[in-house]
Order: C-alpha cells, then structure tokens, then sequence
C-alpha cells in the first residue's frame, strides 16, 4: 500500500509540476531547429551555430528545409518538430545557399556554384536517398555564377526555369531549362534586374539603411500566382538589421518586370530578431501561403544568422505580403486555411523585457541583466559551464506564463562539428515568492537535440512571478545566453493609443520623420504603414526605452504611404491610431 501510495504521488507531482507540451500548438521565431556548427570560418578559428537562406518545400504534404553549410537538410511533419537527416549523397562541398523544387513525386536540389556542378534528385528525400538528376550544369562566365540558385517549374505551361545572382555589380538573372536534356540551359541566360537604391529607400546598404556602400542583390525565388510571376529577391545586405525581400511582377517567366510599389514585402528592422531577407515562399498543407528569411546575430562573424518563417500571402489585389507584426514573438501553427493575416498571432505579450535578473555566477562583464534586454549581440556567460548553473527572471509581479524561449550564444567557443557531443539540456523552474519552487519543463535528460533557441510551450497558462533556468548541459567551454524571453498575459489593462502621431516626408522621398508622444507603462510600439489605409503590411518595432522619433529610409520615391500606430504592453495592444496619409 505504501509503495502504492509513493507512485502515485510521483506520478501525479510529475503531471502538476511539469507543464511543457510535447504535442506543441505553437512556434517562436527564431525556429528551433538544431542549427549546425558553421566551419565557414573555421581557418580563423571562429566557432559558433548558423543557419542561413533557407528553402522550405512541401513535398508530398511533409516538409523539408534546406540551409546554407550545413552538411544535410531538415524533415517535419508539422513546421514544428524538425529531424535532421544526413544524406547519403552529398555535394562535393556543403551547399550554400541551396535550390530545391518539388514536382510530382520528386524533389530536386541544387547549389550555389561559379563551377560545373549537379542537379540533384530524390523521390525518398525522408530517407536521405538523393542521385544525379544530370552530372554536369554547364559553367556560366566568370562571377555570372549561378549562385543563390532558385529553381521553377511553371505547372501551367510544363516549363522550367533557373533564377539566381549574389553580387553588387551584377542583376538577377534567368534562364529557361530545357527537362528534355536533364534540365540543362535551354538558351542563353538574360538580366532580370538591378538594384535602384535611388529610387527605392529600402535597398539601400548597411544599418537603418545608412551607409553608402553599393547594396547587394541576392536570393532569387519565383512564386507564380493568379496568373501573375513574382520574382523575389533580398537586399540590401544580409548583415544589417534591414536585411529584406522585394517582389518584381509580371506576366511571363523571364519577363518583363514591374517593380512592386509596395517593396519589401518582407521586412522585420526592428524588436528582437532583425532581418527578413533571402528565404522562399511556400504554401503549407492547408494552401496557406508562408515566407521565410535570414535574421541577423552577428555575435561571433558579421554573417552570423538564425531562421525565420511568417505567415504570408496575397490579398484581394493580388499584393504580396508577409506579416511580420510581433514577428518574433509567439505564433500558432496552421490547423486550417486562415482568414485573417494575423489570425495565428497568439496574444501572448512579452513578460520579460528588462525585468529584474539574477545569476549563479557572472564571468567578467557579461552580466545576467543582459538577458532580458531583448538583443541577441548582448549576453550573459556564467562562471564556468557547468550543471546547476542558474538564472533567475523577476517578472515584477503575477503573471499568466504559457511559453519561454532561451537563446544561446556561441561565446568563445571551440566546437567546429555538430557531432554527438552536441545538444542542450537545461530545467525550468517557477515560483510565486521566489522561495518555493514548481517544475515548468525537465529536458535535463535530452540527448538528442541541440537547441540555439529553445522554445518552450506550456500546455496551459501557469500563475506565477519568478522564472529560472537551471543548467544541464551544452556543448563548448561556456555557458553564455542572450535572452531568456518569458510569453503570456500581465495583470493590467491593455495601454492607450499614443497621442500626437506625426510623419513628415522628407524632401529625399525614400525617407520619413516619424513622431509620437509615449504612452506610461508601454513595452513598446509598432509604427505600421503601406500603400493605402487598408494595406498596413509594413512593421517597425520600438521600444518604449528607445526614443518616440524614428527616421524611416525604406520608402519608394513617387509612392504615396498610410501610416498608423499601436502601443503593446504586457497586457496586449491598444487600438490602432488614425491612419495619416503622405504623398
């Protein structure tokens, strides 16, 4: 009976206590996926995980994810859960910036190259089963390439076409290929397009889009809708806050184009995880339409970079977008068609931002409050790397927590192969007095993933005040994390709209003054705009801790903007201001 008595209790401490959902609902950008150590600087004797570019297909109702360097593709069945697969048949190098088509029952994969270099295929990709679709696609000139690959196959018409180009002297380019010989080059490549910095505010270089520097063209993706070719591309340059995705449009697969007004349609400078560009748009199993994009760290290498998707698509004008409002902050994943652009936003607030922090250990100056600071390039390193190191968040006061994502950073590190050595193991713990503490998620026996940013949904809303994190294990001489995010709903009321909303033009079009008057107890705002009072697809993030001024260089020159604001606290969002309109 005694022994009865024990299992039960066990049993039912471990049912109450633990409140991580293995059958997850939701995800967080940046994607959790084991990210591979990156030896692209390995000579320099730089070490630290990467992803970059990345292509997501569906293929026969499951997906597959292809990133720059890193030695094998991903598998899901959810856009959840992601298996790595290591490939029997790999490039005679790792693949940068990878193409990858599904048609029928094949899926097709091809790499960035100034080479002669394969297409290749596989109809078991699950398994890893790749062979030569053709041995040899023949060498363009010198620095043509092609490199940032995308291939196309136009179902309508039964033709195939490649898109590429990475460069600030060269276009995008295109070409047809002809499936009679192996999907070689039907004919000779042509220029799709360049840049116009001068004309359109958002491809200009370097942070904020500041610098004088040329900007670079890279990233090509074709999307065919309603009849309608858009040719993506990303810009201005992949390690700055402002990286993005522009759309050309038109009626034939090579041409000619029409610069969308409404550029970038992906575009995420500001909050957390910066940066939108070079990814591919895909639709999900229930015709959803998603994009994805290459945020920016820049820790450890300028092009240090995590992953990204956003819910994406079309609206009644045939206008491409991808919804990046509160793009780093919880999102359910698709169980249906959406109505609605930002129908998967979850409601759950960020809790954490600047609260309160303490730690086990502090090494140097890297201090615990840094976690908190929602800035991936600052971060905490412990002591030493060892179990039961610790962090403690101080939410302030009791809160409604559904979910914690803790990102790692790579801080002097020494691991150049993401072998077996390599995964994460840690414990969350809560408490509503700082002194008795509950179980939030054990994954202090994990073994088998390696997670750079772990995200943690709660399989229901748990009532607390502190959050820990105890440490288990991660690869590398350091402990070191960047933010420790908490997700949920505070106590108060949803704040107010900001008042004295202003935007003046510039007389450089590209750029707008933009002011507003803060709002107490706001977490921060988002500046919307776009093309009409009902096209407000284009979002700034700012803190309320940052200045209520903002000089936005992303505009396109003889285009006319609608700009509104909101205000978000940890509570939810206020109602949307009047919409000002410039010409």
């Amino acid at each position: 009976m005694l022994r009865f008595l024990s299992v039960l209790l066990a049993t039912t401490f471990l049912l109450f206590s633990s409140f991580s959902s293995d059958a997850q609902r939701t995800y967080c950008n940046p994607m959790d996926i084991g990210y591979r150590y990156n030896f692209e600087q390995l000579n320099e004797q730089i070490s630290y995980r990467s992803g970059a570019d990345p292509v997501i297909v569906n293929h026969k109702g499951e997906y597959y994810l292809f990133v720059t360097i890193s030695g094998g593709y991903w598998h899901s069945n959810d856009l959840s859960h992601w298996d790595f697969i290591t490939p029997d048949k790999w490039p005679f190098e790792d693949m940068c910036a990878p193409a990858a088509l599904s048609v029928r029952d094949t899926l097709f994969l091809f790499q960035s190259t100034f080479e002669q270099r394969p297409i290749l295929y596989s109809v078991a990709p699950e398994k890893g089963k790749l062979h030569f679709y053709n041995r040899w696609l023949p060498r363009l000139p010198k620095d043509i390439g092609p490199w940032d690959p995308a291939l196309f196959h136009d179902e309508d018409t039964d033709k195939w076409f490649m898109y590429w180009g990475s460069s600030n002297v060269y276009p995008i380019f295109g070409a047809e290929l002809d499936p009679k010989r192996r999907l070689t080059y039907a004919g000779p490549y042509q220029s799709m397009f360049w840049l116009d910095p001068w004309k359109h505010g958002w491809e200009r270089f370097g942070p904020n889009h500041a610098d004088l520097m040329k900007p670079f063209v890279e990233g090509a993706w074709m999307t065919k809708y309603n009849k309608k070719y858009y040719l993506q591309y990303g810009a201005p340059g992949t390690e700055y806050n402002v990286y993005a995705t522009g759309t050309y449009v038109g009626k034939d697969p090579l041409g000619p184009w029409e610069y969308a007004p409404y550029n970038p349609i992906s575009y995420k400078p500001g909050g957390f995880m910066n940066g939108a560009g070079h990814g591919n748009t895909f639709q999900d199993n229930y015709g959803n339409y998603w994009n994805t994009g290459t945020p920016w760290i820049g820790v450890n290498w300028p092009m240090e970079r995590r992953l990204a998707m956003f819910p994406a698509g079309f609206d009644a004008d045939d206008q491409m977008y991808a919804n990046t409002r509160f793009g780093d902050f919880p999102h359910y994943l698709p169980t249906k068609k959406w109505q609605r652009k930002d129908e998967l936003f979850t409601g759950w607030m960020l809790l954490s931002y600047r609260k309160p922090v303490t730690a086990s250990s502090v090494k140097d100056t890297l201090r615990a409050e840094l976690v908190t600071d929602e800035n991936p390039r600052t971060y905490w390193v412990a002591r030493q790397n060892r179990a039961g190191e610790w962090l403690t968040i101080d939410l302030q006061q009791p809160s409604d927590v559904r979910a914690v994502q803790v990102n790692y950073t790579d801080y002097k590190n020494n691991v150049y192969n993401s072998d077996s050595t390599v995964y994460t193991q840690f414990t969350l713990l809560h408490s509503l007095d700082g002194k008795k503490w509950e179980l939030l998620t054990d994954l202090s026996k994990e073994k088998k993933r390696d997670r750079a940013c772990a995200y943690i949904e709660l399989s229901q809303p748990v009532r607390t005040r502190y959050i820990r994190y105890e440490h288990g294990y991660t690869a590398g001489p350091h402990l070191a994390i960047s933010d420790v995010r908490v997700f949920g709903k505070g106590s108060g009321k949803q704040p107010a709209i900001p008042g004295n909303f202003r935007v003046i033009r510039q007389k450089d079009e590209r750029n707008a003054n933009i002011r507003w008057e803060k709002v107490p107890g706001a977490v921060g705002y988002n500046i919307r705009w776009g093309i009409a009072p009902d096209k407000l697809y284009q979002t700034y993030q700012i803190w309320n801790d940052q200045p209520s001024t903002l000089e936005l260089r992303a505009l396109n020159i003889g285009v006319s903007y609608s700009f509104a604001i909101e205000t978000f606290n940890e509570s939810g969002i206020s109602s949307l201001s009047s919409v000002i309109s410039i010409k």
